[in-house]
């Protein structure tokens, strides 16, 4: 969305902002917020769209000078209220890795070679003259092709869905179920028509009759088709832009754990790479730009892991969250050991002060005992002298 609205405005991508204001504010206003960030130079409002899924509106914005995510700061404060706005930079999603068979090609030309050279650097192995290796290798091959792997048995079900708003009770979000029916369709074993079955068992109303239409239009529809079917039907509008965007926007909650903000950006990066939102070969780097991004509660954290210095050879998702996990663990031990401690501390001290408090008793009474023993002898040398 955000490029072809920065088409349809004749807005250069590289100069092009976008953040997300207040519906009251006015456009000199924003204008004058963004112009206190020095790098953005002149700033002006080109166009604003009201945006339901964030209540506010996203306002598109040109600055005089080209833009990057490495200069522009991740949000800006609006002095009049007091918060703060996002900003994103509309030419900021990382490129695409170029075309191996484009570089190869011309290397070749650069070096004034051809395929058949680089061929002739791999000959290939003379075919076997063992009659008797040949024979168990065709039949080898043969068994390969026709022996079919054998029927799931004991799988688990997938969960029930209707398509009906609001969800009724024991059934599941389309975007969950449709999550676990692509898990089974990629990664189960069974054949096509298997695969159909539990599709349409897990289905009942509406869905049910999507499928239905699918099969007597396309008799020898695939799995796949039948679930294209339905993410036409009930995913939601929103395209890949508008996802993107909203991805870009993400921030650590409030208590919110680094692990499970990095889950919870996850979520959110997987539907926009099925969108066509951003390119899979990205995803490694945009999800860690969006943590260093979001992440406005674990900045130490961050620093140990040391994830700014690694953007451009960053870890995929599992290697990431095993880290954030071990910092998460260590932090967490270190914590109850220094709770520990203090309260061992406390436990001492609390010790020597009855310890002392008893000291003190014992003293008392023995002074008192002196006192009473003194006054006693006294009174008898008096009635001695008195005697006398």
């Amino acid at each position: 969305m955000t490029l072809l609205w920065c088409r349809g405005e004749g807005l250069d991508e590289a100069r092009a902002l976008v953040t997300v204001v207040p519906e009251n504010v006015e456009i000199a206003q924003i204008e004058e917020t963004l112009e206190t960030i020095k790098c953005l130079g002149k700033v002006r409002v080109r166009g604003r769209i009201f945006s339901t899924r964030l209540d506010n509106l996203m306002v598109l914005c040109e600055t005089k000078e080209d833009l990057s995510t490495a200069s522009v700061p991740p949000e800006v404060l609006f002095p009049v209220s007091g918060e703060t706005w996002p900003l994103v930079v509309a030419g900021s999603r990382p490129a695409v890795e170029g075309d191996f068979n484009s570089k190869l090609k011309a290397l070749l030309q650069a070096e004034g070679r051809t395929m058949d050279d680089i061929k002739a650097l791999f000959p290939t192995p003379p075919p076997s003259t063992n009659s008797t290796e040949s024979i168990l290798k065709a039949v080898g091959d043969f068994m390969q092709k026709t022996n079919k792997p054998p029927i799931e048995s004991g799988y688990r079900h997938l969960h029930l869905f209707s398509g009906m708003q609001p969800v009724p009770v024991g059934e599941e979000q389309f975007d969950h179920w449709l999550e676990q029916a692509r898990l089974m369709v990629e990664e189960s074993e069974c054949t096509d028509r298997e695969k159909k079955h539990r599709l349409m068992e897990s289905l009942k109303g509406p869905a049910l009759e999507i499928v239905k239409a699918v099969r007597d239009s396309i008799p020898d529809a695939n799995p796949a088709e039948f679930l294209e079917a339905l993410d036409n039907a009930f995913r939601t509008a929103e395209s890949g832009d508008d996802m993107y965007f909203a991805f870009r926007l993400m921030q650590q909650q409030q208590e919110e754990k680094l692990s499970d903000f990095l889950r919870r950006l996850e979520r959110s990066l997987s539907k926009v790479v099925q969108r066509g939102g951003l390119p899979s070969s990205c995803k490694d780097r945009a999800r860690v730009e969006q943590l260093l991004r979001g992440a406005v509660s674990s900045d130490l954290m961050l620093m140990q892991l040391r994830l700014r210095e690694r953007k451009a050879r960053p870890p995929t998702f599992l290697q990431l969250l095993s880290e954030i996990r071990a910092e998460e663990e260590y932090e967490a031990s270190r914590m109850k050991l220094n709770t520990s401690v203090s309260s061992s501390t406390l436990m001492i001290s609390l010790s020597l002060e009855g310890h002392w408090r008893n000291m003190r008793g014992d003293l008392s009474k023995s002074l008192t005992a002196l006192g009473r023993l003194g006054l006693k002898s006294l009174s008898t040398s008096v009635s001695s002298a008195s005697q006398r």
